[in-house]
């Protein structure tokens, strides 16, 4: 099915292909300069550290609506094991085998095309079966630490958890600038929270799949206007879900990854930041979210760390 000629005007007003010139491959990312870095140490103050994966175990938050991704599957290749000889020292290894997006994590900027292409006019068929990505794997993005800004939505419209069928809007993200008494600025990663992980630590794994509140379709000129560098959220499917044009599925993430080429993130776990950020009243922070670098990759976990 063809793209909406909607999906394509949007895309034509957030491309930023060749912006960084032709050979970029991080996107978004090369707006966090050292000066974007140096600004985000300084919002620590108290030095309260929030973690914000969830554990990655083998009943996580994959329940088999994505083909393949499965959930860790941890198992132990040796136990005090005196590899050297009796009396040596023993050890104990362990092996995982997991999909790299299936738990808290980061899409790369080749986990979709359209149209034939990837980020920076690339073409599709650059991901192959073998090599996985030549162009953008997450091992591009060497280092994700930058200033880090709490849009809680939830918060800012009243509620505990934003309802299924919401779909988030650059009014409510505004809403939740306004609550914060901050302004997103160039470089900034951006956590924008829904409440839906409260469903998934309750236990309803196809619940908090799905339906699913998210960004709409009119949130990626927001963050382009804004020049964001990465977003993440609390959820599955990260855009709401079902979508909210019929037949247009994924469109966020198209007009993210490949037009734009800005990550996104998807089941970060931003309960216990809403709260520390509401009890100290402030809602910037210095973020690390480094990626595991599996080169050619089109996604990774992640354990990122809010400092307060």
């Amino acid at each position: 099915m063809t793209l909406p000629v909607e999906f394509h005007d949007i895309a034509k007003r957030v491309n930023n292909w060749g912006r960084w010139g032709a050979d970029d491959e991080i996107g978004t990312l090369n707006l966090v300069t050292d000066d974007v870095v140096r600004a985000a140490a300084a919002e620590v103050r108290t030095g309260r550290r929030v973690p914000l994966a969830l554990p990655l175990r083998e009943d996580g938050v994959q329940s088999g609506l994505i083909p393949g991704r499965v959930n860790p599957l941890h198992s132990m290749v040796q136990i005090n094991q005196e590899i050297f000889g009796p009396g040596t020292v023993a050890c104990s290894d362990d092996v995982v085998t997991m999909g790299l997006q299936a738990g808290t994590h980061w899409d790369a900027l080749t986990h979709v095309s359209h149209s034939g292409k990837l980020y920076n006019g690339r073409p599709a068929g650059t991901v192959t079966a073998h090599g996985g990505a030549e162009f953008s794997g997450i091992d591009k993005a060497r280092h994700i630490v930058s200033r880090g800004v709490l849009l809680d939505v939830a918060r800012a419209r009243g509620v505990d958890r934003l309802p299924g069928g919401h779909a988030v809007t650059p009014q409510d993200l505004e809403a939740a600038e306004e609550l914060a008494g901050v302004r997103v600025r160039a470089g900034d990663i951006v956590l924008v929270r829904t409440g839906q992980m409260q469903v998934y630590l309750a236990g309803d794994k196809q619940g908090y799949g799905h339906p699913s509140p998210g960004l709409s379709l009119r949130t990626p000129e927001w963050f382009h206007a804004r020049d964001v560098a990465a977003v993440a959220n609390d959820t599955l499917t990260f855009e709401i879900f079902p979508p909210e044009t019929d037949d247009l599925w994924l469109p966020v993430h198209a007009l993210h990854l490949v037009e734009m080429g800005m990550l996104q993130g998807q089941n970060w776990n931003l309960e216990e930041l809403s709260t520390a950020c509401g009890q100290e009243g402030r809602y910037a922070f210095l973020l690390s979210a480094m990626p595991e670098p599996f080169v050619g990759a089109t996604g990774t976990p992640v354990a990122p760390v809010a400092v307060l």
